[in-house]
């Protein structure tokens, strides 16, 4: 399992996991972006540091499989 995890990883790293990387740096990137953006409303309106974290990673965690539905690997 680990030897799958690192062999992917390497290919990451080296470009040669995705078809289009672009696309998948774009989407992951809003991800990251929506996921701040929560966590700083949420912190703003005056939520608990910690509900407020745990709030964010739970949305951002359930829209990551839709923003990445459609990447292709090679």
């Amino acid at each position: 399992m680990l030897d799958l995890a690192w062999y992917s990883t390497k290919l990451l790293l080296k470009g040669k996991l995705l078809r289009n990387p672009e696309y998948f740096y774009r989407q992951v990137s809003l991800g990251i972006i929506s996921g701040i953006s929560l966590l700083l409303v949420s912190e703003a309106i005056g939520i608990n540091s910690l509900l407020a974290i745990i709030i964010s990673s739970l949305v951002i965690g359930m829209a990551m499989p839709f923003l990445l539905k459609d990447v292709k690997l090679q």
